[in-house]
């Protein structure tokens, strides 16, 4: 399984990502491992995720959502897109 998820940091911002095993990433992210934008927010919480059968769909998804403003991400979290 792929996973594209959308995490809240501590000063409420969202981060964008990919991986393999959500909990392992959230425990890297929270760590400081996990990528530098979230190195100094954190903690951070993945707080939405769509399930992908291939790397490059869902690494596609997230440049998709990565570009969109927090309106739409927020949206889609509440389930509104």
């Amino acid at each position: 399984m792929h996973y594209f998820y959308l995490a809240r940091c501590s000063d409420d911002t969202l981060y964008c990502g990919y991986t393999i095993d959500l909990e392992k990433r959230e425990a890297m992210h929270n760590s400081g491992k996990g990528a530098k934008y979230t190195a100094g927010r954190r903690p951070i919480k993945i707080i939405y995720y769509e399930v992908f059968d291939n790397q490059g769909d869902a690494m596609r998804r997230e440049i998709e959502v990565k570009r969109w403003p927090r309106k739409g991400k927020e949206g889609l979290i509440n389930n509104e897109k």
